[in-house]
């Protein structure tokens, strides 16, 4: 069974059928100042979690091996694809005209003072900005919002209104999850930090790069569900 076929299946059944966490829940009409988030992992989590992406679970990825931890909520965007158009963006900005998309939905931080105690659920946020991350020769963006409500967070309408120190954690979060203590070797860097309106302009790309990649999976979900019988 190919993607295609395997998603009109899916379709087929209808609610209450879970729905997709990539491809069958929408971004919102208000993207990308306001963008659906699905988390994965939450800062109290010593197991990386991962959205499985054929079948829509959240899947164990691998233990943390080491005690750094996530310092926000940290998931994906819905209907996002890092992408041709992406990685021009990080191309350029970086002067590697060699990168290449991730090939992963668009990944998002989001900053809250409320407790969220498990992953796999779905919340609004609001982009303030973001990092961008480099893995080897893949772009690799990191949004930076906060949740849509938060009293306390939601006041910092761009990244340069948060704490320096606190973007720093979430850098060095980044910089150092994938490398062994005492490493030499740096699978990740960050080239900037960036504000909310090129996180804007991220998310639009991505959603472009998803629309090339999968439009025929949305043409799919679009159908009447008689079309499939």
């Amino acid at each position: 069974m190919n993607e295609q076929e395997f998603f009109s299946l899916w379709q087929n059944f209808g609610f209450p059928c879970k729905s997709h966490p990539w491809h069958g829940v929408e971004i919102g009409e208000d993207a990308p100042f306001t963008v659906t988030v699905y988390v994965e992992i939450v800062p109290t989590d010593t197991v990386k979690y991962e959205l499985d992406k054929k079948s829509g679970h959240l899947r164990v990825d691998r233990p943390q091996r080491y005690s750094n931890v996530c310092p926000t909520l940290y998931g994906l965007i819905p209907q996002t694809y890092c992408g041709k158009s992406v990685a021009e963006l990080s191309a350029g900005c970086t002067n590697r005209p060699g990168l290449v998309g991730d090939l992963d939905p668009l990944d998002i931080c989001v900053l809250t003072e409320k407790s969220i105690i498990h992953g796999d659920v779905l919340l609004q946020a609001i982009p303030i900005g973001g990092l961008r991350m480099i893995d080897g020769d893949e772009a690799d963006d990191k949004i930076v919002a906060v949740l849509k409500g938060d009293a306390l967070h939601e006041q910092w309408t761009d990244i340069k209104a948060c704490p320096v120190h606190f973007v720093e954690r979430l850098m060095h979060y980044f910089l150092t999850y994938k490398d062994a203590p005492g490493s030499q070797k740096k699978n990740c860097e960050i080239t900037h930090v960036y504000g909310r309106e090129e996180a804007h302009d991220v998310i639009r790309r991505s959603q472009q790069d998803y629309a090339a990649k999968y439009g025929h999976i949305q043409a799919q979900f679009a159908k009447p569900r008689h079309a499939f019988n």
